[in-house]
């Protein structure tokens, strides 16, 4: 997919990678960038940086997402991009026993159900015109692991799975899908140092927002900001038992050194 022209609706627009991508699709020359999330304060103020549309909705509700997708195709006609981009960390909730079903609901809602209801919302109109893409956040967590957060790590993999059972229900439609899935990268939700093995350096958003605009060119379904991230999972899909064992010995190392600074 060329930008040039295109109609790009952004949720969790207010917010780094939101605005790093719809920068970014401005300046491929697309013709309307609509930005979308939770705060309509941020949202309005970002849009307004940025010289396009904010509207205030809460991904996790189903309704709001419709309205939005109906707003968007009331103004402009149609939607050529929809990137489901909210969410947020739950890291310091714990690996697994410790968070609460509440934490683990809220991270299913936003980084499950959210691409869902997006993809509800805009697949009719797109299938409709026989082309469309979809790009939904997910990470490399989501296709490796966060040692620290069972909910953000076990969620991710779903929205990956999400963005793979579209692909392959609906590529005969027309219908194109990305899933952007990066490790560190330098917004509010960017991990606070590079420990626990889990990332190869924290980058900035303009940088991701590149790597996007190559890979919705080259209609790849992987979006890796981090490429060391494929290396990974090659490896892991020709032996997960020694993944796992790898992915143990990486956490017997982290509470090593959490222990040995709390002595």
């Amino acid at each position: 997919m060329e930008l040039q022209g295109k109609v790009a609706v952004i949720t969790g627009g207010s917010g780094g990678i939101g605005q790093a991508m719809a920068k970014a699709f401005l300046a491929q020359g697309a013709r309307a960038v609509v930005l979308a999330d939770l705060s309509e304060d941020a949202v309005k103020a970002a849009a307004a940086a940025l010289g396009c549309e904010g509207h205030a909705c809460n991904v996790t509700d189903e309704a709001q997402v419709h309205a939005l997708v109906e707003k968007v195709l009331a103004d402009h006609g149609q939607i050529d991009l929809f990137c489901s981009n909210a969410g947020a960390s739950a890291r310091a909730d714990g690996p697994l026993l410790e968070a609460s079903n509440e934490i683990w609901q809220g991270q299913w809602e936003l980084h499950v159900m959210a691409h869902l209801y997006a993809a509800r919302a805009v697949l009719p109109g797109m299938i409709e015109r026989g082309e469309g893409y979809l790009l939904n956040t997910a990470s490399a967590a989501g296709l490796l692991a966060a040692l620290g957060s069972g909910p953000y790590t076990v969620s991710k993999a779903a929205a990956v799975k999400l963005a793979e059972f579209i692909a392959m229900t609906h590529g005969d439609d027309g219908i194109k899908v990305s899933v952007l899935c990066p490790q560190g990268v330098n917004t509010a939700m960017a991990p606070r140092s590079l420990g626990d093995g889990q990332t190869d350096g924290i980058i900035e958003a303009d940088e991701l927002a590149a790597v996007v605009i190559d890979t919705l060119r080259e209609e790849r379904f992987y979006v890796l900001p981090h490429p060391e991230v494929g290396e990974y999972v090659r490896r892991k899909g020709e032996d997960v038992d020694r993944w796992l064992g790898g992915m143990r010995r990486l956490r017997r190392k982290t509470l090593d050194a959490q222990n040995a600074q709390d002595r």
